[in-house]
């Protein structure tokens, strides 16, 4: 059986893995370049960092399901050589005195050690590297129209290409085109949450210095600025401010030096190294009734998208692409009995039904969270920086434990009958 994978990134490739894996053939359509040969922090000498972009992506904190299934794809050692050894989170006020800091110990301690913080492009990279050179990756190419029948999918391509398919995958990420094409018009299913963010790199090895091991950022009622360091020479920025306009700015470095303008320390130096094209977009979750349409299904950001105020956006979509793999897997092996097109929306419900859950409780706590994320008044931010400066201690970690262990013996991890081992 034969699946079209739309989107190359860290949903499509483990989506990829785990089919290839259960005797599937698919193919990955990449609407991006292929990637630069250049792999951890040495891409940040290729030249497309030259313009405050990284081919690596940004930091995430990893941890929870996608852990426990990188370990059951053999990747854990793999990943590990990528992290990038921060420490510490430190918050400052405005004026750049210091407000609270969370050692990198307590999740560490809290996780037993199954926590990283890495480069997402780093991770993206194991995983393409594990899908193998004879994986058939397209890269530059795109989803234009998408045919469903009884006997399958028919994908025509940006390129002008057609291919023919069992099941058509949309992990093209949460402005996803295969979702628009199938499911109707992103507004449908947009929540959006109240804030803008935006990241870039730069290089300034002064403030490397500076910075050291840590993330540190700086806040105030309403805005927050990170930097980070990834390099003797280079670091990159996270900057988020709360809009009650989800529309994005025509300019966003101005945008960004507008509202970030007022903060202190190192930030206007930051602010200078803005390019005047960064990354740049809302805040948002997408929301949907179900996830799949006969033969087509989404997987990851494109319909499970928790956003960066719930996190674990990269582990759950790596996490759902084992359930997805491993249903489908049992559609390969079914033999004689029902249809296929009946075994494979039986397999793309129990996909649904056991990854759904997960998602829809962590989008409501990313929703929960918004307000403390970046908070909005002076009275939010002094209980946030009181609750920040007790998360060193016992009682903390006890708290903190239910939100970044892995969960055992739940419907996502529940082990698949039929499923290969």
């Amino acid at each position: 059986m034969r699946a079209i994978i739309i989107g190359g990134a860290i949903a499509g490739l483990s989506t990829a893995w785990w089919l290839r894996r259960e005797g599937w053939e698919t193919t990955v359509v990449e609407r991006g370049p292929a990637p630069s040969p250049a792999t951890g922090l040495a891409a940040l000498d290729a030249p497309e960092s030259a313009d405050g972009t990284l081919d690596r992506g940004y930091v995430i904190d990893y941890f929870g399901p996608g852990y426990d299934t990188l370990e059951r794809m053999g990747l854990r050692e793999r990943v590990h050589e990528y992290g990038l050894g921060l420490n510490a989170l430190r918050y400052r006020k405005a004026d750049g005195r210091h407000s609270a800091r969370i050692d990198a110990s307590v999740p560490a301690r809290v996780t037993g050690g199954r926590y990283l913080t890495l480069l997402r492009g780093d991770l993206e990279g194991v995983l393409r590297e594990a899908l193998g050179p004879e994986a058939d990756v397209r890269y530059g190419t795109g989803i234009e129209e998408v045919h469903q029948d009884d006997e399958g999918v028919t994908a025509v391509l940006t390129d002008g290409s057609t291919e023919r398919a069992d099941v058509l995958v949309g992990a093209d990420g949460i402005h996803s085109r295969t979702r628009r094409l199938v499911f109707g018009p992103e507004s449908r299913y947009r929540r959006y949450l109240g804030a803008h963010a935006a990241a870039y790199v730069f290089t300034d090895p002064e403030l490397m210095a500076v910075l050291a091991n840590e993330f540190q950022a700086v806040e105030a009622p309403g805005v927050q600025a990170g930097m980070y360091r990834l390099s003797d020479t280079a670091g990159a920025a996270f900057l988020c401010h709360l809009s009650p306009d989800g529309s994005l700015p025509q300019d966003p470095q101005a945008r960004l030096r507008e509202v970030h303008g007022d903060l202190g320390w190192l930030v206007p130096r930051l602010l200078a190294a803005c390019p005047p094209r960064p990354y740049y977009d809302e805040v948002e979750q997408i929301l949907m009734p179900g996830w799949s349409d006969a033969r087509v299904v989404l997987v990851g950001d494109a319909c499970q998208a928790v956003s960066l105020m719930a996190g674990q956006g990269a582990s759950m979509a790596v996490a759902a692409a084992e359930v997805l793999g491993r249903e489908l897997g049992r559609v390969a092996g079914a033999g004689a009995g029902a249809g296929p097109a009946e075994e494979i929306a039986a397999a793309l419900r129990r996909y649904e039904g056991r990854v759904k859950p997960v998602i829809d409780a962590k989008q409501r706590a990313g929703r929960g969270l918004a307000r403390w994320f970046v908070p909005a008044t002076p009275t939010r931010l002094f209980v946030r920086r009181q609750a920040l400066r007790l998360s060193s201690t016992p009682l903390a970690e006890r708290v903190m434990r239910p939100f970044l262990a892995s969960p055992r013996d739940t419907p996502l991890d529940a082990p698949v009958e039929g499923a290969r081992p």
